[in-house]
């Protein structure tokens, strides 16, 4: 690079294009680059203070340098300024505003000057390149790429590209695959970030759009959108599961996913180590593709909690192991395809959970309508679990029971809203207990059985309530499958739970816990109003009987 600095003026051109097409940058930016190093060369040798300007003609290589002053009446920058006097002497008739072009001799570069000169071109070419890398690959995120791993460090890999660098960390890396450099490897453009350093592409080979689009490589109908992945779950290096739907009667999804002896489906087990996948027909019935997610366990019953957002899944005793699979394995994976919290029961849990249910809604009808056992235990089995339910329901579905008729069921009726005032009532005596304000109660949607959760966590003021967040009020509990280790009792149940937010039992829709807190905040708002006319017009009274008084 001093070379460069130094050349004749051809020379300068035949650089600036040969550094161009090498870091496949354009050959202004090169050209750009050298004049500014020309430029900070100049001002050590004529002084930083000055305002010295290089041109290099892109076409012959001619260079020109002048120094920029401004005319002034009274100079105060003797470096920048120059009076209207001294101004003749570089043109004529400048007036005070004009600015004046000084023009300089050319330079010669020592040693430091050219050093310079070369740091300063080569941080212009390198942000140059690196801007290019992003541009080129920012668009390209959810792609493919084939490239060849450079080195390995600290257990991540380094990937060349051609023209950038990615690295597939350790976390996306598939488990005990045995990489080495010069290896090629085809990875997953994951994200593209612009850092300090220059863009850092991350890729992957452990998530699971990257078997998507290996499947979309291998399955020309999945390319063509005849048949489209619905869903995908991966357990890198063990197992995967991928839901498919085809959008053309006449070709089955599954069938052409596995392709003729399996060559297909191969290719792709074959480029994730041996990643063994089941491929599932999607469906939009949400029990059905449960059913089909849990293969090759046979299913007996699918009962579907959409308050909850959970499912419960009942199979024969001799099917629990297969079901959740090695270490859980089976039912985390139908948990992450169909985004659902899946719980699995056999045949003789299912039916202990069930006479619990209904032993424990029978003696809460019992105590609650005082009625005796037989009439507790036929409401439940008509499908009534909540005193809400009997109180709110349609007479005639209550009077259209066996055994039942309009009388009994208004009487009905009204002992379950005498139990809900006394439910009522003791829960805000209990939220008054606890300190929670009476204006609490005021907001939409709540209740007192709510505020009294709410005292227990803490929230007892608007301010209380206003500084939540909505998630943080009504987000729903996730429930996920988590691993357990051979020695655990086998139970389905053995699940991570996050604990949502603080009214997360109660059924409150985002948008419904949204309303809440800005009717919480709308006092906050109301202070700033500005004052009424009337309130105005006395306040101004009181200020100039203030001056008056003066």
């Amino acid at each position: 690079m001093v070379t460069a600095v130094t050349a004749n003026r051809a020379e300068l051109i035949a650089i600036a294009d040969a550094v161009a097409k090498e870091k496949l940058i354009d050959r202004g930016i090169v050209i750009e680059a050298m004049e500014d190093a020309i430029q900070r060369a100049a001002r050590t040798r004529y002084g930083q203070e000055m305002d010295i300007r290089a041109k290099l003609d892109p076409n012959n290589g001619d260079l020109r340098l002048w120094r920029v002053v401004e005319v002034v009446e009274e100079v105060e920058d003797l470096y920048k300024q120059v009076n209207e006097k001294d101004a003749q002497k570089l043109k004529d008739g400048a007036v005070v505003g004009d600015y004046l072009v000084d023009p300089l001799p050319p330079i010669e570069f020592g040693r430091i000057q050219a050093q310079a000169a070369k740091q300063t071109i080569f941080q212009k070419v390198r942000d140059a390149e690196r801007e290019r890398q992003h541009e080129e690959f920012k668009d390209r995120v959810g792609e493919i790429i084939t490239g060849v791993v450079k080195r390995v460090e600290f257990g991540h890999v380094v990937v060349d590209l051609g023209r950038a660098e990615g690295v597939i960390r350790r976390d996306q890396q598939i488990p005990r695959e045995l990489v080495r450099v010069n290896d090629r490897i085809r990875s997953l453009i994951l994200s593209v970030r612009r850092e300090n350093r220059g863009p850092q592409i991350f890729l992957s080979r452990a998530h699971p759009d990257f078997m998507k689009k290996l499947f979309a490589q291998e399955v020309p109908e999945i390319y063509d959108g005849i048949i489209e992945i619905k869903a995908a779950a991966r357990d890198p290096g063990s197992r995967a599961k991928i839901g498919v739907i085809s959008h053309d009667s006449s070709i089955d999804p599954v069938g052409a996913c596995v392709g003729m002896k399996g060559s297909r489906v191969q290719a792709v087990v074959q480029e994730m180590q041996g990643e063994k996948i089941d491929i599932i027909p999607w469906s939009e019935d949400t029990a059905t593709f449960v059913v089909n997610a849990l293969q090759p366990a046979n299913v007996s019953r699918v009962v579907i909690d959409e308050e909850d957002d959970r499912i419960e899944v009942v199979v024969p005793d001799d099917q629990l192991s297969l079901a959740i699979g090695r270490r859980g394995q089976n039912v985390r994976l139908a948990s992450q395809l169909t985004a659902k919290a899946i719980d699995i029961l056999t045949e003789a849990d299912a039916s202990e959970k069930r006479q619990k249910e209904f032993v424990e809604r029978s003696e809460m009808f019992q105590n609650e309508l005082d009625v005796d056992e037989t009439l507790a235990q036929l409401l439940v089995a008509e499908g009534f679990g909540e005193l809400e339910e009997v109180a709110y329901v349609e007479i005639d579905e209550l009077a259209g029971i066996e055994g039942f008729d309009e009388d009994l069921a208004g009487e009905l009726q009204n002992r379950a809203s005498e139990a809900l005032d006394r439910r009522e009532e003791a829960n805000r005596a209990l939220r008054r207990e606890l300190g929670v304000d009476d204006e609490l109660a005021t907001m939409p949607y709540i209740t007192e059985a709510m505020l009294v959760t709410l005292g227990k966590a803490g929230i007892k003021t608007l301010d209380d309530l206003a500084d939540l967040a909505t998630d943080e009020l009504v987000q729903k509990k996730r429930v996920e499958p988590r691993r357990r280790n051979d020695d655990a009792p086998k139970r389905s149940d053995a699940r991570s739970e996050d604990k949502g937010g603080i009214l997360a039992d109660y059924g409150l829709s985002d948008e419904q816990g949204n309303e809440i807190i800005m009717a919480a905040r709308a006092h906050w708002f109301a202070d700033d109003a500005p004052a009424a006319p009337a309130e105005a017009e006395a306040a101004s009274g009181e200020d100039a009987v203030a001056e008056s008084s003066q």
